[in-house]
């Protein structure tokens, strides 16, 4: 789960600050405002990790691609090709990584790691990209227990040498080449193993970094519309697909699964419980996948909508469920220790609708399999004020811990433009509530009053003067 994010020198950001990211994390603002370059940025980066170009720092991405962020100069901070990226994270895992120093006998363990990296053009006539520096720091309970890094050598585009601190590394005899060029913006390369006597823990750090990337699932905020029938050939899909198109899949594949909505609560089948929270939403009634025939691969969804008896097929109801229908599949389908990135879940969803979304997001993260956490991070892109007035109103409630939810507005009335963290109190209340956060709601309110007036004194006759 990440615990905390910091961007510098990307698209709108100078520099986000220090992001507390918590189990559920809220980015609100205007369109353009910024937020949702926070979600590209990590999709960029689990695009370079995936990518089969070694060498490529960053992956901008194709048209495939969950994001396409074009050329560096288009992504920098003011498009400045002089600015540099830097980033930096920090998360934790449910198993210790220990290993020992053959050198010392001495073994180190954590429970975190934190990354930082900085990424320029090393070649301003080519426009080639270039990992200026990259440094791992191993955590446990909060208190650093060693770091190692890389740093480019100054003047040179592939030279590096590696740095430790509170751990002694110590070179092969022999070994007076350089140790190579880093592994797009994270790994250290195989030379450094080779270079050193007690590196081979590296490699370690590059596996950490590539599961936490694997973990990480995104779903944009237009999905794909339903259809009447749908193949499936068996095979278990990763996610829902970044606009859906796998759903239908997953629920499919997923049926033998039991998920648990809390500590002591039963476990009910997979498709049980994403009819469940259909109906909690007062969406629908009843919900099932069947197949056509056994001799053929094709399945049909079946909804029962409120106060109706029949059964109609997904297109044939509102669009709002075959938007949301992803948004529940993806939270509860995905797997232990998964991130889940989701732009405005809520779109095409009735104000109640939005409001009971909440409480599923709440379930999601307390949601068992197997007898375990799922342990589910959500990070959501929202433009939603019942969604935020819900959780507000389950913090004082004490349904969940405030530590919980971290919720962020992007403010682009400063420039550059801020990311300013919501106070919320242990009430629910926000203590630092933006200015039109949602509008200007009691200005609206005010100037019907006035017009309402004014209209009837009209009609009566009257020629009372209404104050502005």
């Amino acid at each position: 789960m990440l615990k905390r994010l910091r961007i510098q020198n990307f698209k709108i950001w100078k520099d986000t600050g220090n992001i507390r990211m918590a189990p559920i994390t809220l980015f609100f603002g205007a369109n353009s405002s910024g937020k949702s370059s926070i979600g590209q940025f990590l999709m960029m980066l689990k695009q370079t990790v995936e990518s089969p170009d070694r060498k490529a720092v960053f992956y901008p991405g194709g048209k495939n691609s969950a994001v396409q962020l074009g050329s560096y100069q288009e992504m920098v901070f003011h498009h400045n090709p002089s600015n540099k990226i830097s980033f930096e994270y920090q998360w934790d895992f449910q198993d210790t990584l220990r290993f020992k120093d053959p050198v010392s006998g001495k073994i180190f363990s954590g429970d975190t790691l934190s990354f930082e990296a900085g990424v320029g053009l090393g070649d301003k006539e080519q426009r080639s990209l270039v990992l200026d520096h990259l440094k791992y720091q191993l955590i446990l309970k909060d208190k650093p227990r060693a770091s190692i890094g890389m740093e480019r050598k100054s003047g040179t585009k592939a030279e590096y040498k590696v740095e430790a601190e509170k751990y002694s590394l110590r070179r092969k005899q022999g070994r007076a080449w350089s140790p190579g060029a880093p592994v797009r913006f994270y790994g250290f390369p195989d030379e450094v193993v080779a270079y050193y006597q007690n590196a081979d823990f590296v490699q370690a750090l590059n596996l950490r970094h590539e599961k936490l990337f694997g973990l990480l699932n995104y779903l944009g905020p237009l999905r794909i519309k339903t259809e009447r029938l749908y193949s499936w050939t068996g095979i278990e899909p990763e996610s829902v697909g970044y606009a859906g198109e796998n759903t239908v899949a997953a629920i499919l594949a997923a049926r033998s699964r039991k998920i648990s909505l809390g500590y002591k609560r039963p476990a009910k089948p997979f498709e049980e419980i994403i009819a469940l929270k259909l109906k909690e939403m007062g969406l629908i009634e009843e919900f099932k996948v069947n197949p056509i025939s056994e001799q053929r691969q094709e399945y049909e969804v079946k909804v029962r909508t409120r106060g109706s008896k029949d059964w109609v097929d997904l297109p044939d109801v509102g669009f709002g469920i075959s938007q949301v229908l992803p948004v529940l599949v993806q939270c509860f389908y995905a797997p232990r220790g998964s991130i889940i990135l989701m732009e405005q879940p809520e779109i095409h969803l009735h104000p109640n609708a939005q409001s009971a979304l909440a409480d599923v997001m709440l379930d999601v993260v307390n949601s068992r399999e197997n007898g375990a956490d799922r342990n589910i991070q959500l990070i959501i892109e929202t433009h939603s004020e019942h969604f935020l007035r819900r959780l507000q109103r389950r913090i004082a409630e004490d349904i969940v811990p405030k530590e919980n939810v971290s919720a962020y507005f992007a403010n682009i009335t400063r420039t550059p433009a801020t990311l300013e963290p919501l106070q919320i109190d242990l009430f629910g209340n926000i203590r630092n509530w933006p200015e039109n956060f949602f509008g200007d709601e009691m200005g609206d309110i005010t100037e019907q009053s006035k017009a309402a007036m004014k209209k009837r004194l009209r009609q009566n006759g009257g020629e009372v003067e209404v104050s502005e």
